[in-house]
């Protein structure tokens, strides 16, 4: 069970800093200079360069969504992703404000159905959510990058700094070239090549879930 909840990647952000001595006027070298250690820039965290539409309707986001392809330099998915199992993800947004999303993931797992049970906490932020872990540290941020509510969306996952990008399509039909190009184009720009994008497919998806398969994580 335990591949299901490695729907992350890696993304290693790398700062160079270069420095020279300086030189007086005339050719004379000036005093040698105590060297400074060069200051590394802060580690920039790749969930907050996100910046989601400013007019997200969680309310729009509630129903059925078709997992269609994920990004991720995840081991699980990199030796596993031609072998990924149809999954669906069922969003029923808050009733009161400061209530959470549930969330019912459904997918497949050594020829049995499972359910998964979760809820996300609606930040302040627009499209912004967070799946708490059992310690602060292992929260998972979530932002909604772009939807159009009623065909596509793109979700960005980040636990302790590692990004997983998913494409969803509201129903069964694989969704246009031209969304399935700007997913590609938008993970490629998060460090996530045409070699980490896995195709999810559109069949054989689960319709009834037995009681003992049903999975209440409410923490990770």
């Amino acid at each position: 069970m335990v591949g299901l909840w490695r729907w992350v990647t890696v993304v290693t952000v790398a700062c160079v800093c270069l420095w020279g001595a300086a030189e007086a006027v005339g050719g004379a070298k000036s005093r040698p200079r105590p060297q400074r250690r060069p200051q590394k820039k802060p580690k920039v965290n790749p969930v907050e360069e996100i910046l989601p539409p400013g007019d997200i309707n969680i309310q729009d986001m509630s129903g059925t969504w078709y997992l269609v392809s994920a990004a991720s330099k995840c081991n699980f998915l990199v030796k596993n992703g031609l072998k990924v199992e149809a999954t669906v993800m069922t969003l029923t947004p808050p009733t009161a404000s400061g209530d959470p999303i549930s969330v019912s993931t459904t997918t497949r797992l050594n020829h049995q159905c499972w359910e998964i049970l979760q809820v996300y906490t609606v930040t302040p932020a627009p499209g912004r959510l967070v799946l708490n872990g059992s310690r602060p540290e292992l929260n998972t941020d979530i932002v909604i990058g772009e939807t159009d509510y009623s065909s596509y969306a793109v979700f960005y996952y980040q636990k302790q700094g590692q990004l997983t990008m998913k494409l969803y399509g509201r129903s069964k039909d694989t969704l246009s070239e031209a969304i399935l190009d700007k997913f590609e184009d938008l993970a490629e720009k998060k460090g996530l090549g045409l070699a980490y994008v896995f195709a999810f497919p559109n069949y054989s998806h689960c319709t009834s879930v037995e009681k003992d398969n049903v999975i209440s994580k409410y923490n990770i």
